[in-house]
């Protein structure tokens, strides 16, 4: 049984190791973990860049990795706690974004500003609980390659959104986009959509 086994296996040794890693309450690693392990842990393209105002709250027990040529901006948080966030080659992350794992993204994608990302879910159907006390949930965020997701929109949890596809700002997405279709609005709706045979951009039948 390899180590990582015999930690998930254990509740116990589970909480201590995390401990070790995280301080209580928080998500954000601690420092020696930062310095000492992530750079061993996760995957940096050549050429990639983070800029010193991110927060990176990113762990050894999950995948991060940027692509080549990638760049994450300012004042982005990105947190690979419940999940693995994988980041593709030449793919921008503007400024101000939020990405929780499970998330992957492929090549040459652009995020705006303050756009959110997140794989993980609270749970709250038990109302004698507070929430901060019940499970999470998470499901896996794709965006596919060639995409531009504008400024303050939403993706959610389990959402797919295709090659090529274009997010509107302030779009909330909580279903999958196809390739090569844009949408807009909250909840996000399909407003336009490419057709191969004539080489343009239509509205979808309705």
């Amino acid at each position: 049984m390899s180590l990582a086994s015999t930690i998930k296996g254990n509740p116990r040794l589970k909480r201590f190791v995390h401990r070790l890693l995280v301080p209580a309450g928080e998500a954000r690693p601690r420092l020696w973990v930062k310095w000492f392990v992530n750079p061993f842990m996760h995957k940096r393209g050549r050429g990639s860049r983070i800029r010193w105002r991110t927060r990176l709250d990113v762990l050894p027990f999950n995948r991060f990795e940027l692509g080549q040529g990638s760049t994450i901006e300012d004042f982005c948080v990105i947190n690979n706690g419940v999940g693995d966030v994988i980041i593709g080659d030449g793919t921008l992350i503007g400024m101000g974004n939020v990405i929780i794992g499970p998330v992957q993204i492929g090549n040459n994608v652009i995020f705006a500003q303050h756009v959110a990302v997140s794989g993980l879910n609270h749970e709250y159907r038990d109302p004698s609980l507070p929430i901060s006390k019940q499970p999470v949930n998470k499901a896996l965020i794709t965006v596919e390659d060639d995409c531009w997701i504008a400024a303050n929109a939403v993706i959610t949890a389990g959402v797919t959104i295709g090659k090529h596809a274009v997010i509107a700002a302030g779009a909330v997405v909580t279903k999958d986009v196809p390739p090569y279709a844009v949408a807009a609005g909250n909840p996000a709706k399909i407003i336009r959509i490419y057709d191969p045979s004539d080489g343009e951009w239509k509205r979808p039948e309705s």
